[in-house]
């Protein structure tokens, strides 16, 4: 059976927008993997770590036969396969690749927990996801909407048009 699921993607080193572009392609050739959307890319401040270079941030809206664990197990290895390395917490990477929704389910086990933990304060999350699904509700958060209306738009800037256009 085939569910809805969002996918948040980030880079802040090397070719950031090239580094998306590569993941979302890579990703969208997987078994069980269907790239339905992509939100435009935004200039994104970095967040909890701040020592490091902007980001480049957007958000994929796919449908999938997979389950959310082998989801999960699909955006690691595309990440592994681009050259992510994990060090400082919330630091730079090459790629970074988030099961933010999967089918409106709530998901809390030790290495999974969906909807992505923090999306709800992050405008770098909710903006690109407000361009895909505004009227989105977020299980146990609330709406799309008024949750970025909550956190502002501070930090995320829209990338030329041009940029933005994938694949």
């Amino acid at each position: 059976m085939e569910v809805m699921a969002y996918i948040g993607l980030g880079s802040n080193m090397g070719e950031k927008k090239a580094n998306i572009k590569a993941a979302l392609e890579l990703l969208g050739r997987l078994p069980g993997i269907k790239i339905l959307r992509v939100a435009p890319f935004y200039r994104t401040d970095p967040v909890g770590y701040t020592d490091q270079d902007w980001f480049v941030n957007t958000v994929a809206e796919i449908k999938t036969t997979l389950s959310p664990r082998e989801l999960l197990a699909a955006c690691l290895e595309v990440e592994n396969h681009l050259g992510r390395v994990r060090g400082v917490r919330w630091g730079p990477r090459v790629i970074d690749l988030d099961l933010l929704l999967y089918n409106g389910q709530v998901i809390d086990e030790p290495d999974l927990v969906v909807p992505h933990p923090r999306m709800h304060e992050r405008a770098f999350v909710l903006v690109p996801l407000a361009d895909l699904a505004p009227d989105l509700v977020i299980p146990g958060r609330g709406g799309v909407r008024e949750l970025l209306a909550g956190v502002g738009r501070q930090g995320v800037e829209q990338l030329e048009k041009s940029e933005s256009q994938l694949l």
